[in-house]
């Protein structure tokens, strides 16, 4: 069991939480530097490295299939992450990936959406046949699609 695994132990014992999502063991920090998450000069292991110069990799990253970064959410060492927040990013990407959609601000699942610009009012009368609330010509809201 690798560090990061021993971490995944050390979470649900003493904060009462399986970890239930993936965690990227990287001992040569190979990852950490392919996403700039870590200088070039930083070493070759993440041995012998302290809560200090590892700093950086409490970011969290969400990378499409793409291999694009989607979203990194910085957390500083004294602040626990927001696992509610991450996950309703990854169902606005999920979402605004395969409809022609964009979420609102606070918008959890299930809620409205807007059009996004890149769709004419043309392509949105065939898509959304029962029209949309405007409350601006460029926020045209939407039942969250299925």
């Amino acid at each position: 069991m690798g560090s990061h695994g021993k971490w995944k132990a050390d979470i649900e014992e003493t904060q009462g939480h399986k970890v239930n999502y993936p965690m990227i063991g990287d001992p040569e920090l190979k990852v950490a530097k392919l996403y700039d998450m870590l200088p070039a000069d930083a070493g070759s292991t993440a041995e012998g490295r302290t809560p200090a110069t590892n700093a950086t990799v409490r970011t969290v990253f969400v990378i499409g299939p793409d291999k694009k970064i989607k979203l990194m959410l910085i957390y500083p060492m004294s602040t626990g992450r927001n696992f509610d927040e991450v996950l309703r990013v990854l169902d606005s990407i999920q979402l605004t990936t395969k409809h022609a959609v964009s979420t609102p601000v606070n918008w959890k699942p299930g809620e409205d959406v807007i059009i996004s610009g890149s769709v004419s009012d043309e392509q949105a009368k065939q898509k959304y046949p029962g029209g949309w609330k405007a409350p601006r010509p460029y926020l045209r809201i939407v039942p969250q699609p299925k």
